[in-house]
């Protein structure tokens, strides 16, 4: 049978089974489709899957294995291959990635560089960036989800937003503080003045021409905004600080101030994994670095409920 084929039936088998199977499905797919859909599964070139593993190691290359590592069995028990082509060895996986928390001074510094880092703003304007920066700081949404807003989806009277068919295919209500309104309202006023339509469909943050735009373009413009605000991490990690890492500072902030409000933070994570349109808890963990600041209010709660047994358990 050819690798197409083999493919076709296992996924088929896993679905029959209650799975969704979907991103896994698109990755062998794809795997399919490097070696050659019609190879003959028993002639797949070994060479051909080290190539579709790619270098460096990463977790996607783990993800890649741990994908066809079960397939391949598949494949086995009923004959199609007598072995499989995949690497006998396998890689240590990458050191966990850490996100960097940015503090409140970070933010200061980005947002007041906002007007100087270019020289000529040709796609995105100094009060555009620093209302999105706001609002992913402020509310932890993804970058896809704040340029996906159209004017019909926020709600300044009401101070909140409309997150639709974001991430997993899911809608939510965002509610913001009257800061974070405040400071929408003044970028919808300087929008408005610019002549951009306020037609319901039309978005919310628009370029200079009143156009929608592109996640690459502000993760561009960020990675430039964030060298001439000189942030940068000196702990060895892999990545300097990302646009990204706004949704993880939000994360942190907000269990730091349950922390020091004293409030009952396992009752509270569910919320928490709500508003940040999270399908579980164990997604909302994934954000929660533990950082000094965090660790202190973790520490210091403890503590409490080691002596007066007073935890909100």
């Amino acid at each position: 049978m050819t690798i197409g084929e083999v493919v076709a039936d296992y996924v088929c088998f896993r679905q029959s089974m209650g799975q969704k199977f979907t991103s896994c499905a698109h990755l062998l797919r794809a795997f399919s489709e490097a070696v050659g859909v019609e190879t003959d599964i028993a002639e797949v070139d070994p060479r051909r899957v080290l190539f579709f593993f790619g270098r460096p190691v990463t977790c996607y290359w783990h993800r890649k294995y741990h994908t066809l590592a079960p397939f391949y069995r598949y494949a086995m028990s009923r004959g199609y291959v007598s072995s499989s082509p995949l690497p006998t060895t396998i890689p240590k996986i990458p050191p966990r990635f850490v996100p960097y928390i940015y503090s409140d001074e970070d933010v200061r510094r980005l947002l007041k560089a906002t007007v100087s880092y270019r020289r000529i703003h040709i796609l995105l304007e100094p009060h555009t960036f620093r209302a999105i920066l706001l609002l992913l700081y402020g509310t932890g949404l993804r970058i896809s989800e704040a340029l996906s807003l159209r004017m019909a989806d926020v709600d300044l009277t009401e101070s909140v937003l409309q997150v639709r068919e974001s991430k997993f295919y899911k809608s939510r209500l965002v509610p913001i503080g009257t800061d974070l309104r405040g400071a929408m309202a003044e970028y919808a006023a300087v929008r408005r003045e610019a002549g951009h339509s306020e037609m319901p469909d039309c978005p919310f943050f628009s370029g200079r021409k009143g156009d929608q735009l592109t996640i690459p373009t502000v993760q561009q413009a960020f990675r430039g905004l964030r060298a001439h605000a000189g942030i940068r991490r000196l702990d060895g990690a892999r990545y300097q600080p990302r646009l990204h890492d706004l949704r993880h500072a939000f994360a942190v902030n907000r269990l730091v101030t349950w922390y020091k409000a004293d409030a009952d933070v396992a009752r509270l994570l569910p919320k928490l994994s709500t508003y940040m349109g999270h399908i579980n808890l164990s997604s909302t963990q994934r954000y929660l670095t533990m950082t000094p600041k965090l660790l202190a209010q973790a520490c210091d709660r403890f503590e409490r409920y080691a002596k007066t047994g007073d935890g909100h358990e």
